[in-house]
């Protein structure tokens, strides 16, 4: 039997999640004299996906973890020299690649708008540049479900939410998918992977699989409550729901802690579970709905008795924005004397700002009125504006702050303070502009 490489197990450095042109370019810039010059690159969206208030940044931390393993190892080198991707030089230089430059960011779970400076990454170009595609499939990704989240958790109210979209997507991306839910404010998640690597709740009991196994259905919620006590929820809905919840009070009594139902006209559906459960003496027993939920459905379910709600497909998928269309633009480098010149792109309908940003929420009275980008010199901020980039990497040191599970608690504790704090317009669901403006100036 041959060997199994690093890439076969899953093992791979974070450097070949990139494009072609990542390196071609900076095997060009090297050849050219100007691959050593200091850039900035900024991550922004020009726009919010159509009809959205606000987008919630995320990311940042998974993009962080994957930076410290962001190495050419010899498995790697050796496909880039057997292809000609890159000439012995650049080969030389990507053997010892590590980022030694500083980093800037939002705080994830921070709501952000059209050009918001999300991140910042000074560096030499070569060292910068590498970074953009990976760079942006994490952000992208995870900004797009982080930002579905929070429209499906404010519509929730307070009413627990669970990610369960596992088998919607990539098996990566379900796990980066459960992270990002939770910046956003759901409670737990199905995915065993997101449970291991952040500390997110695990929660999960059967499918209609389990009941279809037994001679009938009675038979399979006594096999679920001997094996996970009463304190479990009984899928009802795999024959006939009223059926189904007669039986579950049956085998569980009043101490069953929730029926879950996956079909049918679910606010219909709750209304007649719950007067059937308080009939049947089950009045602490609660009720869990799920099929195909986003955020429209759920503000639909406000009036119905449902204590919570599973949520899948439309939350891995973004909920009709798959990504944030997030770009990562060079804007201000050093010329051959080392003066910094500010560039930007010109291309009708993808212009971008040149120049190193500052930004912060312009707040009154509590609540925020503006986003201010300033271009230039750092500004020295008032009491009314709050700054919102933070450094995360400082001489190519990750803060460790940002990273593993306490980065995710700590974004959705920001992500619950921020929000509060947005104008009414962004709890609201129909389309319309951005909650709050996004004012530019120069410094």
């Amino acid at each position: 039997m041959g060997l199994v490489s690093n890439t076969q197990r899953g093992i791979s450095p974070t450097s070949f999640f990139t494009d072609h042109y990542e390196l071609t370019m900076v095997d060009a810039a090297r050849k050219a004299g100007t691959a050593t010059r200091r850039s900035v690159f900024e991550l922004f969206a020009r726009r919010l996906p159509a009809g959205r208030r606000y987008g919630v940044s995320a990311g940042q931390g998974r993009f962080l973890e994957g930076l410290e393993n962001f190495r050419f190892d010899d498995e790697h080198l050796g496909f880039l020299s057997d292809h000609d991707v890159v000439s012995e030089d650049t080969l030389n230089w990507l053997a010892e690649y590590r980022f030694t430059g500083n980093i800037y960011a939002y705080a994830e779970g921070e709501p952000y708008f059209p050009h918001s400076p999300l991140m910042q990454v000074e560096a030499t170009f070569q060292e910068a540049v590498i970074l953009e595609t990976y760079l942006l499939s994490v952000h992208n990704y995870d900004t797009a479900v982080a930002s579905a989240a929070s429209r499906m958790t404010m519509a929730a109210g307070t009413r627990p939410c669970i990610e369960m979209g596992s088998r919607r997507a990539h098996e990566e991306a379900a796990a980066a998918a459960a992270r990002a839910a939770a910046i956003a404010g759901f409670d737990s998640t199905s995915n065993l992977a997101a449970g291991l690597r952040y500390g997110i709740p695990t929660a999960g009991t059967a499918a209609h699989s389990f009941t279809l196994l037994h001679d009938d259905e009675k038979a399979a919620f006594q096999a679920q409550v001997e094996a996970m006590g009463h304190q479990t929820s009984l899928l009802v809905d795999t024959y006939d729901i009223e059926q189904g919840i007669r039986n579950a009070v049956e085998v569980a009594g009043p101490e069953l802690a929730h029926v879950r139902i996956d079909s049918g006209d679910l606010a219909e559906e709750a209304h007649h579970a719950r007067r059937l459960l308080d009939d049947l003496g089950n009045t602490n027993t609660g009720i869990v709905v799920t099929s195909d939920l986003d955020e429209y459905a759920i503000a639909g379910l406000r009036s119905a008795p449902v204590d919570s709600y599973g949520v899948g497909t439309q939350l891995v998928t973004g909920s009709g924005a798959p990504t944030a269309s997030l770009v990562y633009k060079l804007t201000t480098r050093e010329d051959q004397h080392g003066n910094w010149i500010d560039v930007q792109k010109q291309a009708e309908g993808k212009s971008s700002r040149g120049g190193r940003k500052y930004a912060a929420r312009r707040m009154a009275n509590g609540v925020a009125t503006a986003e201010v980008v300033i271009a230039g010199k750092e500004p020295t901020w008032d009491a009314d504006h709050r700054p919102l980039l933070v450094q995360v990497v400082t001489d190519g040191e990750i803060d460790a702050r940002f990273t593993g599970a306490q980065a995710v608690t700590r974004a959705a504790a920001h992500h619950a303070e921020t929000l509060t704090a947005l104008p009414r317009d962004a709890r609201r669901l129909q389309a319309g502009e951005p909650a709050i403006p996004t004012i530019f100036a120069l410094h």
